[in-house]
Order: structure tokens, then C-alpha cells, then sequence
């Protein structure tokens, strides 16, 4: 069986996703959607994604359901505003050009992620009043990029969640967005049969790659490994801002490509401060032959 590049190229990306989705309990999409944005149009990747997305999300719920009772009533708030971005967001997919889409999508990941990087703590006093709204965002910019997970991991980091905590109240509303977003897509006419290839493709990738990546997990650094990843995302989300800017004509490609740099420097900033001031590992401490009988 012969692949093209695009093919070839997905599996990979849908792999380290799936890596990565399966040692932090979130970034498949944003990591797999930014290069694939690259060979397709959101309209024909987000319905291939959205099924995947099911299944992935609801074993990181499985794997984290202990902490559930005490993060069901902070994140209720949040599931209802899902409903309103979801349809929102599925209408606009299924009008708006698809270049455009693509423009929206980096243009809104990029910010994210930087700030997720920088480990901006702002924690939000309101949180009942804002989980609504902030709900209804999240809805909208997953049914539009098959994304949320940057936005959420900043919210629930600003809140204090503690690790399980984060995992499990994350897992319950990406099971929630995707479900709705299945429906919403098929309601909508938005499944083919370029998605249906597109699924196929990935799925080994995903089966293979969140195994890995839970077994990983626990021999690294978390949030080094974390850091790393964000960087990724970084690089690959500033290459496909440029590129969409000079598609679209916007600006001149040897100028667009200057969004690139940019991010590209910023990030690596902040990831050598990250590194600077990461406590150094303990050395084992040798014990003493003081006092030992022979």
C-alpha cells in the first residue's frame, strides 16, 4: 500500500498527538490540526477528528472518573454553555470560506498558546458567572478547529485545580464538545468520504500512540514534556499563520512568513526561562559507610 505525503504526513502528526493526548490527558487536536490545516480544509478534517476525539476523550474520563464527584458541580456551568458555541460554531463551518476558517483558527491558537506557555496565574473570582459564557466560547472554537484544549488548561490552571482534578473536569467537557459536535456535524450534512479516509488513516496512529504515552509519562518530567509540546505548537501554528496570510494575499509570502519569526523567538524566550529556572533534579545522596558493620 503506498501513501502520500499528505497521508504519510497525517499519520505521524496523529501519532505524536496521540503521544502526547495520552501522557497530559488533552492535545490531539492541537497538535494534529495545525499541520493537517496545512493539506486540508477544517470543513473535511474537523468531521474526521470529531469521532476520534469520542473515543479518546472518553477513555481519559475512564482513566480519571475518581475525581468527578468533586469537580462536576465547578464544570456543570460550563457543559450548558457548550450547547450555544457548538451550534454557532458548526453553522459558521458549513458557510464561511474555508481560508478563512483556517486565518480564524491560527490567528486564535497562536495567543492561546503563548499564553499557556508563559504560566500566566490569574485567578478568577467570578467563576460562576463567567463559566457560562466562557462555556459558550469553548463551544464555539471547538466546533469551528476541533480545539479547546489551550484555552481550558489556562482556565483550570488560573483556578487551582489540582492534577486529577484537572484531568477529570477537562475529560468531562471534551467528551461533552465532541459528542455535541458529532451531532451537530451530522445534523448539518458535514460528513463525506474525504473525512471517512481521514479517519481511517489516524485511527492505528491513536491506538497505538495513547498506550505510549501513558506509559511515558510516568518515566519524564511532566511539565517539561508538557513545555515542549506547547512549543510544537507554537512553531507549527506560526508556520500556518504565515502561510494562510500569503495564501489569502494579505501579505506579501516572504513578509507573512515574519509572523513566524516572531512567534518562533517569543517562544524560544520563554522556553529558556522555562529551563533556566526549573529546580535542578536532586542528586541520590550516597549513604555513609560510618557505623556499618564490615
Amino acid at each position: 500500500m503506498s501513501f502520500s505525503s499528505e497521508s504519510l504526513t497525517l499519520i505521524l502528526i496523529s501519532l505524536l498527538a496521540a503521544v502526547v493526548n495520552g501522557a497530559l490527558g488533552y492535545g490531539f487536536s492541537s497538535i494534529t490540526v495545525p499541520v493537517a490545516l496545512i493539506f486540508y480544509t477544517n470543513r473535511i478534517l474537523n468531521p474526521a477528528l470529531v469521532p476520534v476525539e469520542i473515543v479518546v476523550n472518553c477513555y481519559v474520563l475512564l482513566m480519571n472518573r475518581a475525581s468527578l464527584p468533586s469537580v462536576w458541580r465547578r464544570v456543570f456551568p460550563l457543559l450548558l454553555g457548550l450547547i450555544p458555541g457548538i451550534i454557532a460554531g458548526s453553522f459558521l463551518l458549513s458557510r464561511l470560506n474555508p481560508g478563512w476558517i483556517k486565518l480564524a483558527t491560527y490567528s486564535l491558537l497562536l495567543p492561546l498558546i503563548l499564553l499557556q506557555a508563559a504560566g500566566i496565574r490569574r485567578p478568577i473570582r467570578a467563576e460562576k458567572a463567567l463559566a457560562l459564557p466562557f462555556g459558550t466560547g469553548v463551544g464555539f472554537l471547538y466546533s469551528v478547529t476541533t480545539i479547546s484544549g489551550p484555552p481550558m488548561a489556562l482556565m483550570f490552571n488560573n483556578q487551582g485545580y489540582v492534577k486529577q482534578e484537572f484531568r477529570g473536569a477537562l475529560a468531562m467537557i471534551r467528551v461533552a464538545e465532541s459528542f455535541f459536535t458529532a451531532l451537530a456535524y451530522y445534523s448539518l450534512g458535514l460528513y463525506s468520504m474525504q473525512s471517512a479516509r481521514i479517519l481511517w488513516s489516524i485511527i492505528p496512529s491513536v491506538l497505538l500512540g495513547i498506550p505510549i504515552g501513558s506509559y511515558m509519562i510516568h518515566r519524564i518530567n511532566p511539565e517539561s514534556f508538557r513545555r515542549i509540546c506547547m512549543s510544537f505548537d507554537v512553531w507549527v501554528v506560526g508556520f500556518g499563520l504565515s502561510k494562510v496570510l500569503g495564501d489569502l494575499q494579505l501579505i506579501d509570502t516572504p513578509f507573512a512568513f515574519s509572523v513566524l519569526v516572531a512567534a518562533v523567538l517569543i517562544d524560544a524566550w520563554m522556553l529558556f526561562v522555562f529551563f533556566y529556572r526549573l529546580p535542578p533534579k536532586p542528586e541520590p545522596r550516597e549513604e555513609s559507610n560510618f557505623g556499618s558493620s564490615p
